[in-house]
């Protein structure tokens, strides 16, 4: 989840004397050092959510037991909580890189308090604390399933774990049927996308910035399985409003990156005359600000109406359990 453009690569010469090391190399070791911080952090802000979530729980205002009453132990699905709180934190930290891509990648503020150089590290520490996240809220949804399949024995269970947590298709129970495979998508799409960096001396700048593009589906994935399935936003309330809202700004930097992109090369202009091979791209370009414009407007109607798509709040909530045990 690396930024897609680079200090030299938009037409601008490296400065008199300046030695860049070969293929403008930035190494997977000391980022992942650089990263430390950033991943404390993050440790820290998923212990909070994680308390909260107990907190929740154990008073009786949980969204996660009145969507599934079953659920009414905290210190039995304490690793379900703790996936939720890997998730909320993995969505927080991915919001983060995405809106430090974007405004490295489109127009240049004027004034930023800290260099380019900073934002471009920062950007690529989260991207890595981000992937982390993803895979521990995976890891513990796994978890929980391993602890909840007590019908089978132990080598079914961790496939049983295994196979529901991450391969596609595979869990087969209410709206993860679909919420499930959108997470697992942004989670094999993210760990590829986001190490590309470290190999762009090999796949070339080019190659490199062309695939880093998908990012943005990424984020897009995660998001709407998180509308899907988190039943922390399950309701048409003001957590849901919340995520929704917090969505305006990521398509408000994408229109601007579009709109004008860092690189001269990925400017609009007027199509040119007699090229064939670049009006389909020009054409591509223009659909592409044309769909991130209606993406802002659509979703500044979605906050204001509040038709965000939010389930009413049942007065008799369901009983039993959404995914059924393996049974000998």
């Amino acid at each position: 989840m690396t930024s897609e453009a680079r200090p030299d690569e938009d037409g601008a010469q490296s400065p008199p004397g300046r030695v860049r090391p070969p293929g403008d190399r930035v190494a997977l070791r000391g980022d992942l050092r650089s990263a430390l911080p950033d991943a404390s952090a993050a440790v820290v802000v998923t212990a909070l959510v994680f308390a909260f979530l107990w907190a929740r729980m154990e008073s009786g205002s949980s969204d996660t037991v009145a969507v599934m009453p079953f659920m009414d132990d905290a210190g039995t699905y304490w690793m379900y909580l703790l996936s939720q709180a890997f998730g909320w934190s993995g969505l927080l930290w991915a919001w983060g890189t995405v809106m430090l891509g974007l405004l490295l990648s489109g127009p240049r503020p004027a004034r930023m308090p800290v260099s380019r150089q900073v934002l471009e590290r920062w950007h690529r520490t989260t991207s890595l604390t981000t992937m982390a996240l993803m895979f521990a809220h995976a890891l513990m949804f796994a978890a929980e399933l391993v602890r909840y399949e007590t019908k089978v024995d132990w080598a079914e269970r961790l496939w049983v774990g295994f196979a529901d947590s991450f391969v596609p298709g595979w869990y087969d129970s209410g709206t993860g049927r679909i919420a499930i495979p959108l997470g697992q998508g942004a989670l094999y799409l993210a760990i590829p996308l986001g190490l590309l960096f470290y190999v762009r001396h090999r796949i070339g700048a080019n190659t490199w910035r062309r695939l880093h593009r998908f990012v943005i589906v990424v984020y897009v994935l995660s998001v709407w399985h998180t509308l899907l399935y988190g039943t922390n936003v399950w309701y048409g309330e003001w957590p849901r409003t919340t995520l929704w809202l917090l969505q305006i700004p990521v398509a408000g930097l994408l229109l601007a990156r579009l709109l004008r992109p860092a690189r001269r090369a990925e400017r609009l202009g007027p199509p040119k005359e007699g090229v064939g091979a670049a009006r389909p791209a020009w054409w591509a370009r223009a659909v592409g600000r044309v769909v991130a414009g209606a993406v802002v407007v659509g979703l500044v109607i979605v906050v204001v109406s509040g038709r965000d798509g939010g389930r009413d709040r049942p007065s008799h909530p369901p009983a039993t359990a959404p995914h059924s045990q393996e049974t000998d």
